[in-house]
């Protein structure tokens, strides 16, 4: 299950894409903490730190302890967003939550037992249909990732939600309908048959009529 994480921010009075921009000018991240019927709170986030976090895994699936300089908040991103030419960190949303709170989260999935798969030793490929699912639970069952078990699949075969084995207190999102996971496709270039190996006696042959064409007369 996820743990806890605390992260230091300040409180930031100004709004606005002006502010933000300064704020981003100096190494600083905009953020904000909603829900819980509670008034948002406007912070600023250290820049470096939020691009290990992001970068680091699991980040979405975290629950930080946000030091916000009045008082700490505890809360899980609920989005963000990036600049679509840097790839840079522009502004975080995270939603309050307490050790109650029912989130739904996309978590990651993690494939386990490859080597166990026949399908994928006879050159199988695997076909990931989703990398995250949606999950429901409470903060306190919140997984980091979802492990998805592909031993026994063969060329052709489907693996779907219901034969993923789900951490206590979870549950998924989707549950009006048994939605595919991954698939174990054909492989892409088939696999060329040997040449079966020339016999002694088709070899001997060979040589014989070699020789037969080397003793006849010559025309002339």
């Amino acid at each position: 299950m996820t743990a806890t994480k605390p992260l230091k921010a300040v409180a930031r009075e100004k709004a606005g894409k002006g502010a933000a921009r300064a704020l981003r000018r100096e190494g600083k991240i905009p953020a904000v903490i909603y829900g819980g019927k509670k008034p948002p709170v406007s912070i600023a986030l250290d820049g470096h730190e939020m691009f290990r976090l992001l970068h680091g895994g699991g980040f979405k699936t975290t629950v930080f302890e946000i030091d916000t300089g009045a008082g700490v908040e505890r809360a899980i991103p609920r989005d963000y967003q990036r600049d679509v030419v840097k790839d840079t960190l522009l502004h975080v949303d995270f939603f309050r939550v307490s050790a109650t709170s029912k989130v739904h989260v996309d978590v990651p999935v993690h494939f386990v037992n490859e080597d166990k798969a026949p399908g994928l030793k006879r050159g199988g490929v695997l076909n990931i249909v989703r990398h995250t699912v949606e999950v429901t639970t409470d903060v306190g069952h919140l997984p980091e990732h979802i492990e998805v078990d592909l031993s026994g699949l063969n060329i052709g075969d489907s693996l779907h939600a219901s034969a993923v084995k789900l951490p206590e207190g979870v549950a998924f999102s989707i549950d009006d309908r048994d939605f595919t996971i991954a698939t174990i496709a054909a492989p892409t270039v088939p696999v060329e048959a040997e040449e079966p190996a020339e016999t002694e006696a088709a070899a001997e042959a060979a040589d014989e009529a070699e020789a037969g064409e080397g003793d006849k007369p010559a025309e002339g």
